[in-house]
């Protein structure tokens, strides 16, 4: 009896802080929002997909350099940015000449059909990708929600919503359940605010009070998201936006108030500062955050479908497969985007490069997954480190970034020989290119019974230690031990690192 009582006493001594834990009321001031932690499942996943996928579908098309997504805005303010010099005549000469001038951005959504989207044949590209979570464009600058929601229709005064025209199906809907059903975290992207709604536009409380807010609980509860990317908040403060009284509501109340994630995109100049994981978007520098934190960018440049991009604006497999090894190492997820086309099917060069990285990830993968930053990411060759990333008249740093920093050495600049993963007492060495006859590892102390192993081939290989660094002997390169994907990226595993 009285062990019975101790195992008892101890059953509800290790209960009660997850009660606890569960029970924890958030207020709305960043200091009680920010206590709320992120869930180790984000952390762990490393590599994720957006999906961009609207009514600008149905043109897409902008200049190269641009994001597609924003053809509403680039057409109704005749303005561009991006990479490259503008006229801000492009999109509204295209648009004329293609639709006429009588032909409104509201129109394409009766244009937009859908008629080939299979969100279940979606998730089975997804899953071969390696991908662990997927988030979608619910709702974008131009307003249109891709759910039956009301709101984005009874503001406005036209059909504005994916249920009444357009595709006349709720895509949102389908989409959770079709990833959900493959094992995938399901996420949604939603944008705060709205080029041109006339309430926003007008500065007006009640786009707070009767659209945002009812509009993002009505999302929430019917869909019940693993993941919440918020966007479209940078030209107001949260005197506005009250953002902070949303969260609160959104982790004491909502259906998800336990497990969702969210990012940093929620008061005008806040991202890195407040919410949940830190967000990072074609700028890549090397980061030093607190938070888990995540990468987006296109397959090519823009996230929307744009069929103006030719073959050289898409990023090789190498290149995708050592960003996603560089922010790894950083403690970074990549999400790269999918720009759906109109029809819904899934470009097949973009099928084919997440195909690449899938390969790819199903023999190294164990170096990504569930990995932490080690003391260093990097092991550098000499040279100058400082690289411009940005080139005059450029606003997103292009894929090729990495490909100067480890196999295209400059002049004078060092590259990054290994990028460095840690899951317990084992780190990963990944390495941009065959070392050749040897691995130098630099500066890591090895225990007695450790094990340095070649993952492609499942070798254990002979090593010594030489001062502070490790010298690791390589076989001789056979192509045939070797899937065509392992040549963009090769790891070593090395066990029991003290």
């Amino acid at each position: 009896m009285r062990t019975r009582l101790l195992l008892i006493a101890l059953a509800i001594t290790v209960y009660q802080p997850l009660v606890n834990a569960q029970e924890k009321t958030y207020t709305a001031d960043w200091k009680s929002l920010d206590s709320r932690p992120v869930a180790d499942w984000f952390s762990d996943a490393k590599f994720g997909i957006f999906i961009h996928w609207g009514p600008y579908s149905v043109p897409s098309w902008s200049p190269k350099g641009t994001y597609e997504e924003w053809y509403q805005t680039w057409f109704q303010s005749e303005s561009v940015f991006g990479n490259g010099k503008f006229t801000g005549q492009e999109i509204p000469d295209f648009h004329k000449s293609t639709y006429g001038a009588d032909f409104n951005y509201i129109d394409f959504a009766k244009l937009w059909k859908a008629e080939l989207y299979n969100p279940v044949k979606w998730a089975e590209i997804f899953k071969k990708s390696g991908a662990k979570y997927v988030v979608m464009t619910s709702k974008h600058h131009d307003g249109f929600a891709l759910w039956p929601n009301e709101h984005a229709t009874k503001s406005r005064g036209h059909l504005w919503n994916s249920v009444v025209t357009g595709p006349k199906r709720d895509l949102v809907g389908d989409f959770v359940t079709a990833m959900k059903d493959a094992g995938l975290k399901a996420g949604l992207y939603y944008s705060l605010y709205e080029w041109y709604h006339p309430w926003y536009q007008a500065g007006l409380d009640k786009f707070v009070t009767d659209y945002y807010h009812p509009q993002f609980k009505d999302l929430v509860d019917n869909y019940e998201p693993d993941l919440i990317y918020a966007d479209g908040e940078w030209e107001k403060d949260d005197s506005y936006w009250r953002s902070k009284e949303l969260l609160a509501w959104l982790f004491n109340d909502s259906k998800v108030k336990d497990d969702v994630v969210i990012n940093d995109r929620w008061v005008k100049g806040q991202r890195h500062k407040h919410g949940g994981f830190y967000t990072t978007e074609y700028l890549r520098e090397e980061v030093n955050f607190d938070k888990p934190w995540e990468e987006i960018r296109g397959m090519g440049l823009s996230f929307g479908y744009n069929r103006n991009e030719d073959i050289e604006d898409y990023n090789s497999p190498q290149m995708l497969i050592l960003m996603l090894s560089d922010i790894v190492s950083q403690g970074g997820n990549l999400c790269i985007n999918v720009g759906p086309a109109a029809d819904g099917k899934i470009p097949v060069i973009m099928q084919e490069r997440l195909l690449q990285i899938g390969k790819w990830l199903a023999t190294n993968g164990d170096a990504i997954y569930g990995t932490k930053k080690w003391k260093r990411s990097y092991q550098w060759s000499p040279g100058d480190r400082n690289f411009q990333l940005l080139e005059e008249g450029q606003s997103y740093v292009e894929g090729d970034y990495i490909l100067k920093q480890t196999v295209w050495q400059q002049p004078g600049k060092a590259v990054k020989e290994l990028f460095f993963t840690k899951k317990d007492n084992d780190v990963y060495a990944i390495s941009p290119k065959w070392p050749g006859k040897e691995l130098v590892i630099k500066d890591v102390k090895l225990k007695t019974d450790t094990k340095i192993t070649l993952l492609a081939t499942g070798e254990n290989l002979a090593y010594q230690k030489q001062g502070k660094d490790v010298i690791v002997t390589l076989p001789e390169f056979n192509p045939n031990n070797f899937q065509p994907e392992d040549y963009y990226a090769f790891v070593f595993k090395i066990s029991q690192v003290n």
